[in-house]
């Protein structure tokens, strides 16, 4: 499948700042695989941001391979608009079997003293293992099914069956306990308390953020904002890395397009900066997804009418404190980024 992608974010400032300094992990990942094989993989064609105001964007990649794009804008401004625009292929992935042999358990736990395994066996910074979630785990009887596999795919039906999807139910700070005390949460929620469940139980798995293509009357349960979506990588014995998400019930398929991997969504917000001032922000945020039958013989064209959001009903975020008391303007624009993942 080909995907045209526009992610537009839009912060609207209360009065001027300066000095922003922002990374970016918009641009969607390349993972070639066979095809046919179990991770299906993908690949990115194109990929373009555009910045107001302009600005010079540099670029390295994370500890996990996710492209990671920087840019500052030192002089005073009232607002900042940055547009990622992606062309895609993906693969659909090879049909996930139900089981493995009951020995793939100690296949797995012989596997886990590699850095990459056992990095995603460790609470993450929403993934920890709290004394709620554990006593929840006893009521329902979540334990080990007789293989590694099976237990995945039990637990993302669980989740799936025992929460209300409800756009807007959380924040992003809230933590699993929230889910599990109201029952409602979004597919950032749905991720984080699958994967302290499967890492509680023994099993690796990490966060993905990207964004799920669905078609007009498709029954698929995601975000109000089109196309912003989280699912989980676990990995198993013979079949390395698979995609399983919570929030549709289903094995990841070539309409999940990968953007960034990491221990849970602190790791991996779309945008992530600071920047001097008091201001109030505002922020608005958008997708657009087109499927495409084949590769453009050229660079797609993007219409600026598409590219425009209507501010005057986004809310304005309370001010943060001013970036010399450490660590609060960052939250702050943690908390901003948490929408567009969650809605």
């Amino acid at each position: 499948m080909y995907y045209s992608i526009i992610h537009t974010t839009a912060y609207r400032y209360s009065e001027p700042i300066r000095e922003s300094v922002m990374e970016l992990r918009m641009r969607p990942r390349d993972e070639m695989s066979a095809r046919g094989s179990i991770q299906g993989g993908q690949q990115c064609f194109s990929f373009n941001v555009r910045l107001d105001p302009k600005a010079d964007l540099g670029s390295y990649k994370d500890y996990l391979g996710n492209t990671v794009h920087t840019f500052n804008i030192p002089g005073s401004h009232d607002r900042l608009t940055v547009i990622a625009e992606s062309l895609v292929e993906t693969h659909m992935p090879a049909t996930v079997p139900l089981s493995l042999p009951e020995s793939a358990w100690d296949e797995l736990e012989a596997m886990t003293g590699s850095a990459e395994l056992y990095d995603m066996l460790l609470p993450g910074h929403f993934t920890e293992m709290t004394p709620l979630l554990r006593a929840y785990m006893t009521t329902q009887n979540l334990t080990r099914c007789a293989d590694p596999l099976a237990t995945v795919w039990m637990i993302n039906h669980f989740i799936h069956e025992h929460f209300e999807y409800t756009p807007k139910a959380t924040q992003v700070d809230s933590p699993i306990d929230h889910l599990l005390e109201t029952g409602k949460g979004v597919c950032q929620d749905y991720a984080h308390t699958m994967l302290a469940i499967l890492r509680y139980l023994g099993i690796p798995a990490r966060y993905v953020s990207g964004y799920l293509y669905h078609r007009r009357n498709d029954n698929v349960r995601i975000s109000e904002q089109d196309a912003t979506h989280a699912w989980v990588d676990v990995w198993m014995p013979s079949l390395g890395w698979v995609g399983f998400d919570p929030t549709n019930d289903t094995a990841a398929t070539d309409r999940h397009i990968r953007v960034a991997l990491g221990r849970d969504y602190y790791d991996v917000p779309p945008t992530r900066g600071v920047y001097k001032g008091t201001a109030a922000t505002r922020l608005e945020y958008g997708v657009i997804a087109h499927q495409l039958d084949a590769l453009p013989m050229n660079e797609p064209s993007f219409s600026p009418a598409q590219m425009e959001l209507d501010l005057s009903d986004a809310p304005f975020i309370p001010p943060p404190a001013p970036i010399s008391a450490p660590g609060i303007s960052i939250a702050q624009q943690i908390a901003q980024q948490q929408q567009q993942q969650q809605q």
